[in-house]
């Protein structure tokens, strides 16, 4: 019997340590399953090969399928998808892997359970009075079983309708995601609802219906702007309390946390984000930073689609950082090149800009379920970088997880430490003629010019982000739960700020106000940027209360803390607000507090305007450089004219933390130095170590350049090729006690040998090496690089001869411009060593 108890205790032992612990410090990915045609056994092998590269969870979005697999659908919510759904999160605890999920199917909410009664609705006026129509929009790239209607966001109970098939649904399920998903707001030109003139009457004081001709954007006049206000804010309120409210109470009543893109949304973005566990915003496209070697698609539109922008990421942040919230994540990489032209160089920028944002929980976008045995390249989602196994810089894709994982394990278990509150005045944008269907603004992360930039608000914030403030936005609702203490900050439950910064604005609300001069009364800081609010929001009773307005802003101003100016830096610096020479030197930055309060600053540098030189932190003295991909070093340090300051070497595409350090190299040597280089010179042969679609032939190059230029069939080839050469260098060179090689031009990826010695695998611009004393050597140094190229070419010959793998439902496969995929009439993308390769050594 003891034998037996024992033998029992010893399997649950067993069991209990299968399960490992789930980490959001590593990177997670978006998980499309197409039809939902899923397996068993393809679902733990994928995972597996997740969990081996150092992914951290997955994210289900079921969609369309691929054509040859109908009979391999699953219904969405039908038993056998509940129970695949069950067996990835039990595998996903096995393997130490998260598990999310959208609430439904594709994209935006809605489907077969949504009559045409609660379908997404749009108001015209036509002759004075509102007409009004289904949008009849569909659910986008819905899978089986989530095909319908998009409901109606402001509907009082279309929420509560849409949910009732997941609350069956999950009424017995033993196994659940962590959290749940809504993505970006698309229910393109919804502006109405069955009981919106009822509702605004109770909530703005008048019957909107004789002054509907205002809401035409020709209509320009002060009056026309209150009622474009009225109606815009009674939309925003119904968005907030009837979708996301509902959709986040439900997620909490069934223990799960959410995670939302407010973004796209007619409402105010920091209330919106405010309702989840988890704000997350987007990275769509290339950024263009200025970084020497990095590779824009020529094929993206910014016409089309934008820029990724920081200053609307930092919706999603600044309502995390105001509330306390642990995470906020992104979806990342959409779109940042073409298919199969994506190199991981290309991502670290992108994933640095939203780090730098407050961004700290990483959704790659994304990676799609294959079945193991299909045929390359497999099973693929229209619109994203494909960071699944069958992606060309797979063998290296836990490089760039271990740098995201290092990131965020800092990122994540720090805090904030932003000076200034910067007030979000909605209430201007809502007054301007929108220009867009439905007659409404919507806030997406593509165009941010139409609703963002042109403010002052945006010109405030994109000048605070340029010459070095650390800054969080604030809502009017949200200025509600802030309090003032001893100092004069403004606190929430988790923050706290120096000052308040109001933006050059026409409108504002009373009740608005009636806050800031409440916690301006009990010595809150307060700043308005050139001048104070002109007017009043609201149509009804305007004059009386325009009245009451201005006394109370007159009393406003003559607080002792409250300012009002143009020189804004003069301002701030009187308000204790530190500002950083970092971004002025080029460098992009965010500082946080480590759970010891000392600070600690995520630096990147996304420009080409900085190498090295000395650097003033406003927040930190004594400081030490973690390197997120080589690892801790000591800085140079100096006092300047009372100043600490340290010297940093950081170059165009490098990153690392800056954190406050009991000692450092005081007082040493002067580091200043100037680079001198030998180049690299010999013959190189090249060996084409595997790959498809075949093997080219051996060669021996003089020059570096891109392999496509060689005969046989290297112009179609997507692999790995071995790179030799023998090399004599000065001993006065090779005595130096730093030295570095320069790959130079690298294409995509390559790892690097010196005399049989293992130097490192380098992925990320600049593909520059440290190599250690006793290397290199005077005579017949041998230098091996195995270079790995994009998967683009061969994919070039791949849609001249077998197109077949285009075989999906929907909008099939389209290329980056939205048109089909074809990548047959490519130009070869550059591949291989290009160079030039060089010795750097410091004189």
């Amino acid at each position: 019997m003891i034998r037996q108890v024992l033998g029992f205790l010893f399997c649950m032992c067993s069991l209990l340590s299968e399960a490992q612990e789930i980490s959001t410090a590593k990177p997670w990915t978006y998980w499309w399953w197409m039809g939902s045609a899923v397996k068993k056994e393809d679902i733990t092998k994928q995972l597996e090969i997740f969990r081996n590269a150092g992914v951290g969870g997955v994210h289900i979005i079921p969609i369309y399928g691929a054509k040859g697999a109908e009979t391999d659908f699953i219904p969405f919510l039908s038993p056998k998808w509940l129970y695949m759904m069950q067996h990835t999160v039990s595998e996903g605890k096995r393997f130490g892997l998260g598990v999310d999920m959208t609430t439904g199917t594709g994209w935006p909410f809605g489907g077969p359970n949504i009559p045409a009664t609660l379908g997404a609705k749009q108001m015209v006026v036509v002759n004075g009075e509102p007409t009004v129509k289904n949008t009849k929009q569909m659910v986008k790239r819905a899978a089986p079983g989530g095909e319908g209607l998009v409901f109606d966001p402001f509907h009082k109970s279309a929420m509560t309708q849409y949910l009732t098939r997941f609350d069956s649904a999950f009424a017995s399920s033993k196994e659940k995601p962590r959290s749940m998903y809504m993505d970006s707001y698309e229910a393109y030109g919804a502006n109405w609802t069955e009981d919106f003139l009822k509702e605004f009457q109770a909530r703005r004081g008048y019957d909107l219906r004789p002054k509907l001709s205002y809401l035409k954007d020709s209509v320009q006049v002060m009056d026309a702007e209150l009622v474009r206000i009225d109606y815009k804010q009674t939309l925003a309120e119904l968005l907030r309390e009837r979708y996301a409210n509902q959709w986040t109470q439900w997620s909490k009543a069934h223990n799960f946390l959410t995670r939302y893109q407010a973004h796209g949304s007619p409402g105010n973005l920091l209330d919106l984000y405010d309702e989840a566990d988890i704000p997350e915003t987007e990275s769509f496209g290339t950024s263009r930073f200025s970084i020497p070697g990095l590779r824009v698609d020529p094929d993206y539109s910014i016409k089309q689609f934008g820029t990724p922008n920081p200053l609307a990421m930092k919706f999603a942040s600044s309502a995390a950082h105001f509330s306390g919230k642990k995470l906020v994540s992104s979806e990342t990489a959409t779109w940042l090149a073409n298919h199969f032209k994506v190199s991981l160089s290309q991502i670290k920028p992108q994933i640095d800009e939203l780090f730098v944002s407050g961004i700290n929980h990483i959704f790659y976008h994304g990676t799609t379920y294959s079945p193991v045995d299909e045929a390359y390249p497999g099973w693929l989602f229209y619109a994203s970088t494909n960071f699944g196994p069958t992606s060309h810089f797979a063998a290296h894709f836990s490089l760039l997880n271990k740098y995201v994982e290092n990131c965020q394990t800092i990122l994540q278990e720090s805090k904030p430490d932003n000076d200034v509150l910067v007030y979000f005045p909605i209430h201007d944008l809502w007054a301007k003629p929108s220009k867009t269907s439905g007659g409404i603004n919507l806030l997406e992360v593509h165009h941010v010019d139409r609703w963002l930039l042109d403010l002052p608000f945006g010109k405030l914030t994109q000048r605070s982000w340029e010459t070095g403030y650390s800054f969080d936005y604030v809502s009017d609702r949200q200025l509600d739960r802030l309090k003032v203490d001893k100092h004069g900050n403004l606190t929430t439950e988790s923050t706290s700020y120096k000052t308040l910064l109001i933006p050059a604005e026409t409108y504002m609300p009373e009740q608005t106000l009636n806050q800031i001069l409440k916690l301006a009364r009990a010595g809150a800081k307060v700043i308005f940027q050139d001048k104070m609010p002109d007017y009043v929001t609201g149509l009804v009773v305007h004059e009386e209360r325009q009245q009451a307005f201005a006394d109370r802003m007159d009393e406003l101003k003559t607080q002792p803390t409250t300012q009002v100016g143009e020189d804004l830096n003069q301002m701030l610096l009187k308000n204790g607000v530190v500002q950083e020479e970092l971004s002025q030197k080029g460098l992009s930055y965010i500082r946080k507090k480590n759970k010891d309060g000392k600070a600690v600053y995520f630096v990147s540098n996304l420009s080409n305007q900085f190498t090295e030189g000395w650097i003033t932190l406003g927040k930190a003295r004594l400081l030490s450089k973690n390197d997120p991909i080589y690892g801790k070093s000591s800085l140079t340090l100096r006092d300047s004219a009372g100043i600490s300051q340290a010297y940093l070497n950081l170059l165009p595409g490098q990153s690392c933390f800056l954190e406050e350090a009991s000692q450092g190299v005081k007082n040493a040597h002067n580091p200043v130095t100037i680079n001198k280089e030998i180049p690299v010179s010999g013959a190189w042969h090249i060996t084409f170590l595997k790959g498809r679609p075949s093997l080219p032939k051996a060669a021996n190059i003089k020059t570096l350049g891109s392999w496509t230029e060689l005969p046989d069939s290297a112009v179609y080839f997507s692999g790995t090729a071995k790179y030799t050469v023998k090399f004599d260098l000065p001993a006065s060179v090779v005595a130096k006690s730093k030295l570095q090689l320069d790959l130079g031009d690298v294409r995509e990826v390559a790892s690097l040998k010196i005399n049989g010695k293992q130097i490192g695998t380098y992925w990320s611009i600049p593909f520059i090496a440290d190599v250690e004393p006793g290397i290199l050597k005077v005579k017949s140094n041998v230098l091996e690089i195995e270079v790995t190229n994009l998967s683009a070419n061969y994919m070039r010959l791949r849609d001249k001869q077998m197109p077949d793998w285009k075989k999906f439902y929907d909008i099939n496969v389209a290329d980056i411009t939205y048109k089909p995929f074809d990548a047959s009439a490519w130009k070869p993308m550059p591949s291989g060593l290009l160079g030039p390769v060089k010795i750097i050594y410091k004189q």
